[in-house]
């Protein structure tokens, strides 16, 4: 664990986590880091100001003004090398995700020109809930780092995640940003994305479409803007939202319109990443009106949809890297390495709807890498760690350097 001629702020919240930032402390400043500590009021009912003022050997703050002078939010903000918050609560989380600034530690953290790392702390039910699922994805967008939660004994006395990461757990998550700190091998490169599910119109109140929810492709096109590259993501309709600076989302709804603004942009592109469930078929013909009861059956014929994957790979030249997505019910490896092969692709990232916790809805999936070079099974993950991977797997197909 190296942190040499570091400068870190850390945030304490009011968590019952909070107990173990003098240890965290302690670790930082062994690792060679030089370390500031603030407070929010609240975390002061649980670790006491004065143990934290005596292991880091710096005044600790907790106020914009303590009455006398004014604790300069600003200058910390742009002192640090790295801000940590941790542990932060999921009210502070919710104020960063908001942009509130009623505490110094919100205060430091809008003024921050440095990474954030944030190691959520709190129950399992309150981690799990979508708001604070929705804060994560937020702040995260940002450009901020999450410090995975643990699995374990809570205050509550569950057994589930919510827990703080481990101080030398932090540590090393901080030492090992910092030995890649600056390696972005994708910037200067153009990706384009696509996500979502595609609706395909029977008449103009009903649709064909799909339980896709765009999560996958969502966080695939943050993982290669969070590369440095400049990401086009051509979005299905799905109630995500994208802040990321680097993320340009174009909205779309039918596969045709997918396919017209995929074609628009792929020739500028170093890497396509088609994520998107795209109807394969279409009506044949669409209603002007709602169509009325009548009979017992109703026929509607369809259409075949333009197969855009194919589509780009026909014209894919050798300095383009295609991903295709398959989302596979039997005979997974074998449909999927065909895929690769008829359309020209060169990785296919294998679902199963087998695998429980997998495929549409979840936060978590469960993949298969498929290249010419052979193939990687991962486990059960986050998507964002499963869109990391991804990433990281098209660093090496574009010859460049892999950072994890």
């Amino acid at each position: 664990m190296d942190l040499s001629g570091k400068k870190i702020v850390l945030a304490v919240t009011g968590s019952i986590a909070a107990y173990k930032t003098p240890e965290l402390v302690r670790q930082m400043i062994k690792a060679g880091a030089e370390v500031k500590v603030i407070t929010t009021p609240a975390a002061e009912k649980f670790v006491s100001p004065l143990s934290l003022a005596t292991v880091s050997k710096n005044p600790l703050y907790s106020n914009v003004s303590d009455g006398a002078a004014w604790n300069n939010h600003v200058e910390m903000g742009r002192w640090a090398d790295a801000m940590v918050i941790a542990p932060c609560s999921a009210n502070t989380l919710a104020k960063m995700a908001n942009g509130l600034c009623d505490t110094l530690v919100n205060a430091v953290y809008l003024s921050a020109i440095c990474p954030v790392f944030v190691a959520p702390a709190m129950d399992e039910d309150m981690w799990l809930h979508q708001s604070t699922r929705n804060n994560i994805q937020k702040i995260r967008s940002y450009g901020n780092h999450i410090i995975p939660v643990a699995h374990g004994e809570l205050a509550s006395g569950l057994i589930g995640e919510g827990r703080m990461a481990e101080p030398a757990d932090i540590v090393n998550y901080l030492a090992d940003f910092f030995s890649k700190q600056g390696a972005r091998p994708l910037k200067g490169k153009k990706a384009l994305v696509t996500a979502g599910p595609t609706y395909e119109r029977i008449d103009p109140v009903r649709f064909i479409g799909n339980f896709s929810s765009g999560k996958m492709g969502v966080a695939v096109a943050e993982a290669l803007a969070d590369k440095g590259a400049e990401v086009t993501l051509v979005l299905g309709p799905t109630s995500l939202q994208v802040f990321h600076a680097n993320v340009n989302v174009v909205a779309v709804e039918s596969a045709e319109q997918m396919y017209e603004a995929c074609s628009s942009v792929f020739a500028q592109a170093d890497i396509a990443v088609l994520a998107a469930a795209v109807a394969d078929y279409r009506p044949e013909q669409v209603a002007d009106e709602k169509i009325k009861k009548q009979g017992d059956t109703l026929d509607i014929r369809l259409a075949k949809n333009r197969d855009i994957l194919a589509s780009l790979g026909s014209v894919k030249n050798a300095g383009q890297t295609l991903v295709g997505f398959a989302l596979e019910t039997t005979n997974e490896l074998e449909n999927a390495k065909g895929k690769l092969e008829a359309k020209n692709a060169d990785m296919i990232v294998l679902n199963s709807l087998k695998d429980e916790g997998a495929g549409f809805g979840h936060d978590t999936n469960k993949i298969t890498l498929i290249s010419r070079n052979g193939h990687r099974a991962l486990p059960l993950q986050s998507k964002q760690e499963a869109a990391a991977a991804i990433v990281n797997y098209i660093v090496e197909l574009q010859h460049a350097e892999k950072t994890v």
